[in-house]
This record gives C-alpha cells, sequence and structure tokens, in this order.
C-alpha cells in the first residue's frame, strides 16, 4: 500500500488488520506479565490506541513495535499492581483462563507455559526480569532483540533471564505428563472426591502434595500453603461429608491443562489447577475469589 495514493480509511483498515494479526501473541505476553485477564485487555487497549496514533510509514517491523509497546506498558501496570498484591487477603493466583470461552485467548500463542503453577511462580520475579524471560524463554525472541524492546543493554538482558531460569528451575519442578494422563488421573480424583472415601482420595496425592487456595478475602480458602497429602485429603473428605451431593465437579482445559470446575448448587465455586507427576497429584491451585471466576463462560451440564 503506498501511503501516499491511500486514503485515511486504508490506513485505518490496514492499522487494524496489523493490530488484529498479533492481538493473540500481544494478549499471551500481557496475560502471562499480569495474570489477569481484565488488565491484559487493558495494556492491549493502550497499545491500540498508540498504534492507531503512531507514524506508521516510519515503523519497520509492526511486530516488534507493538511488543515493544505492550511490554513496557504490561512491566508498568505490574509495578503498580505490586503493592496492590502484596496487600491482598490471603494467597494471590491468576485468573483462570478456561478452554470453553472459545475467545482469542485460545490461539496458540497460549498453547504453551501458560499453567497456573507457572504464573503464580513467575509472581516472584521482578518485571523487566518477568518481561525479559518470557520473550526468550516462552516467545522465543533474541537477546538482541530483547535488550531494545526494554531499552537494555544485551549482557544485562542474558543476565536478567539466566537468573529467572535458574529461579523457575529451583522453584518449579517439571514434569513431562501427556494431557491424557493428566485427565484419567483427574478422573479418578473426581470419583474418589464424590465417594467421600478419604483413602480413595490419599492414595492419588502425593506424600508432599500442596494445595494452594484463592479467595481473595471474599470466599473461604487456605491462608497459607497446605502442605501433605494427609491434609489436603481430609480437606476434600471433610467437603464431601459436609456438602454431599450438592458439589460437582467438571473437568476443563484451565490455562492450557485439564483441571476442574467444582460447583456448588449449580453455580460455579472454584476453579482447580493440578500438577502431577503422572501418577499422583503434587500441587493444586484453587481459584475461588469470586471476581476472578465471573467471566468463566462454564455452566454446569444438565
Amino acid at each position: 500500500m503506498d501511503p501516499h495514493t491511500s486514503s485515511p480509511a486504508d490506513h485505518d483498515a490496514a492499522a487494524l488488520a496489523a493490530f488484529a494479526a498479533l492481538r493473540p501473541r500481544l494478549f499471551g505476553i500481557a496475560y502471562r506479565m499480569l495474570g489477569l485477564r481484565a488488565d491484559a485487555e487493558d495494556v492491549l487497549q493502550d497499545a491500540w490506541l498508540r498504534w492507531n496514533a503512531a507514524d506508521r510509514a516510519a515503523v519497520q517491523s509492526p511486530e516488534a513495535w507493538l511488543v515493544t509497546v505492550t511490554t513496557r506498558l504490561a512491566i508498568d501496570r505490574l509495578r503498580a499492581a505490586k503493592a496492590e498484591r502484596e496487600a491482598y487477603t490471603g494467597i494471590w493466583l491468576p485468573e483462570p483462563l478456561v478452554a470453553d470461552e472459545r475467545t482469542p485467548e485460545s490461539a496458540a500463542e497460549l498453547a504453551s507455559d501458560l499453567s497456573v503453577a507457572f504464573l503464580h511462580m513467575l509472581e516472584r520475579l521482578a518485571p523487566e526480569e518477568r518481561a525479559a524471560f518470557l520473550l526468550r524463554q516462552v516467545f522465543d525472541y533474541d537477546y538482541g532483540e530483547i535488550a531494545a524492546m526494554l531499552d537494555k543493554g544485551e549482557a544485562a538482558v542474558r543476565q536478567a533471564v539466566h537468573r529467572a531460569g535458574e529461579r523457575v528451575r529451583l522453584e518449579r519442578p517439571r514434569f513431562s505428563v501427556p494431557a491424557e494422563t493428566h485427565r484419567r488421573l483427574l478422573e479418578k480424583f473426581v470419583a474418589a472426591a464424590r465417594s467421600g472415601q478419604r483413602p480413595a482420595i490419599r492414595a492419588l496425592l502425593d506424600e508432599n502434595a500442596l494445595a494452594l487456595g484463592d479467595g481473595g478475602g471474599k470466599a473461604a480458602a487456605v491462608r497459607h500453603a497446605l502442605a501433605g497429602g494427609d491434609r489436603i485429603a481430609n480437606l476434600y473428605w471433610a467437603h464431601a461429608l459436609r456438602l454431599g451431593e450438592r458439589l460437582q465437579y467438571r473437568i476443563a482445559s484451565i490455562n492450557g491443562e485439564p483441571g476442574l470446575l467444582r460447583y456448588l448448587d449449580g453455580q460455579l465455586e472454584s476453579a482447580q489447577a493440578f500438577v502431577s507427576d503422572g501418577e499422583r497429584i503434587v500441587a493444586i491451585y484453587a481459584v475461588r475469589n469470586p471476581d476472578k471466576l465471573a467471566r468463566i463462560a462454564a455452566p454446569l451440564p444438565a
């Protein structure tokens, strides 16, 4: 398109088309940085306004320009959010993305390194360190590109990525478990939880399993990580005894992995993400804060 002969409408259409093509990647970056859909969408809205007002004829690479702006906006927003998260009631977990929703977030840009466990771990990283790590390890930009995006020296970027990678390896055990294996384990866990048989629940939990819950002060949740298979089994056993048929479970794709949606009296009560070694559950992340469940369009089937 020749900018000297095309109309303003042509420019607007071209700008929109370029942004739309990159939107899944931009959302993937913003969501992984912030862990909240609304915050990520706000960042994308700001990025669009800047892109629409930019001198696009001077832009050599729309992708580099938009990724740079999106990343820097996300860094600024994350810095502002840090104080709020430090004052958060209980454990802060990311807002879950459920694949049933048929939204742009289900695109391939969100297919890897999206798990709730991974995003929870990223909360330990400083904003720029988090950005450098994601751009390199998830989105595969080279160090020179990342240095330009973050306005840092390449050596500093390499150091930040290395430091973040070391923390990831230390704090996040990796298990390569096929989705179908993970799903079958969850089916067994649902059957055990419904049965109300404590030994059946306990048998599916690793001895050193952890359970974390996010109620945000608006729903009951463990205030600190619950450690040990026995304690976690007792929790699910108590729920089964107290609530019985009022509790129902549905397997769904949560942040790209099989997880559970749990309903109380037909209303979504929690979204639960699981980490397993293929044989037992080693971690459970239960989001119960209603603000983080409000946009999950996944009603319990009749």
